[in-house]
């Protein structure tokens, strides 16, 4: 089951140059394709005097990826799929990452591209750095206050994050732990109440 996914730790913006050609390459977290394309959108406008505005984004999970790319105008396949094939080789998503050209006035020829356009994102790919982010379910329960103590070893055992608590003539609380674990530790909450545990 895929319960986590890998993305960038902090967004970034690294310039390179060859050849007189400058690649700015920027990094985004993006939770879908809208806010991808208004990230890029932004960028364009900034940038609104570069020669070309090439892009990649990848967004959900390993299964099933959403994911697009443009060569703006450069030669087919040179800036885009180049782009692209950085996320996927770092099994990245939820990214766009995307790179301006200014044109310095000296043709690079399509494998000198695909150089610079692959390691403008790969620099700001390094330096945005990786982190991995794990999908969760939230359990809302009630339980006798006897088994409140009981209840905090299996937290920690199983890692959930307890996101809010009230204690009344019983307890109540919210936890969230990953969608992997969470069938787990409702079948062990109801094992340590005997089943007089309850879920919303």
């Amino acid at each position: 089951m895929d319960d986590f996914y890998r993305t960038i730790s902090q967004p970034t913006r690294e310039e390179i140059k060859v050849k007189s050609s400058r690649f700015i390459a920027e990094t985004k977290m993006v939770e879908n394709s809208n806010e991808a394309v208004s990230a890029w959108q932004q960028i364009r406008k900034r940038e609104h005097a570069a020669t070309h505005h090439c892009y990649a984004y990848r967004i959900g999970l390993e299964a099933e990826p959403e994911f697009k790319y443009s060569d703006d105008g450069e030669p087919n396949g040179t800036a885009g799929k180049p782009i692209y094939d950085c996320i996927v080789g770092r099994k990245l998503t939820n990214v766009l990452v995307g790179v301006t050209r200014y044109y310095g006035g000296t043709k690079l020829g399509t494998g000198g591209l695909v150089r610079a356009y692959s390691d403008a994102a790969i620099k700001a790919l390094e330096i945005s750095g990786i982190r991995t982010v794990y999908l969760t379910n939230q359990l809302s329960i009630e339980i006798e206050f006897k088994y409140y103590d009981q209840l905090q070893k299996l937290i920690e055992k199983y890692k959930a994050k307890q996101d809010s608590s009230e204690f009344k003539e019983k307890v109540q609380l919210t936890l969230s732990v990953r969608k992997s674990k969470s069938d787990q530790l409702k079948n062990e909450i109801i094992n340590l109440t005997h089943g007089q545990a309850k879920f919303e």
